[in-house]
């Protein structure tokens, strides 16, 4: 069942790249926009998270951290977050706990491969209450970031 706009939004705890625990309740008193990606290097996942590098001063502008998050190890995303320049975290999902408790899980995906991360956007607000939901099922394309913004701009 889909989790809905109004209610809790799921805890997780996952591993960044630094290998640090993170969870989600580390972020109270911010605005989170967490973003699901399939896998990383690949041309899709690489341009979305870019934009997000490229303009996160307006999410820190509207008291907002963001971290993406894939079933990719911690390992690959150690390197994948280095060559791109990111500055934010990038959380592995490798045991694909969060992807399900957010249901954006292919079952199966490209390549036969079994278990990835959907391409997805949600914004929990600083009080952990999810605020935005965005579930992709075509992984070609991308997150509504002007929706994205506009619902932090509200909160």
């Amino acid at each position: 069942m889909a989790i809905q706009v109004g209610q809790a939004a799921p805890e997780f705890k996952l591993f960044n790249t630094e290998k640090k625990e993170v969870s989600l309740s580390d972020y109270k008193g911010k605005n989170v926009v967490i973003l699901f990606f399939p896998l990383a290097f690949t041309s899709v996942c690489t341009a979305e998270l870019c934009s997000i590098r490229d303009n996160y001063n307006v999410y820190t502008s509207l008291n907002t951290e963001v971290v993406g998050v894939s079933i990719d190890s911690l390992f690959a995303l150690e390197k994948f977050k280095k060559e791109q320049n990111y500055n934010f975290d990038l959380l592995s999902d490798f045991n694909k706990t969060a992807s399900k408790d957010y249901n954006t899980f292919y079952e199966t995906f490209a390549f036969g491969m079994i278990g990835v991360s959907k391409r997805s956007a949600f914004v929990v607000d600083k009080n952990g209450i999810l605020q935005y939901a965005e579930v992709l099922e075509d992984a070609g394309k991308q997150p509504d970031f002007d929706a994205i913004k506009a619902c932090l701009e509200k909160i």
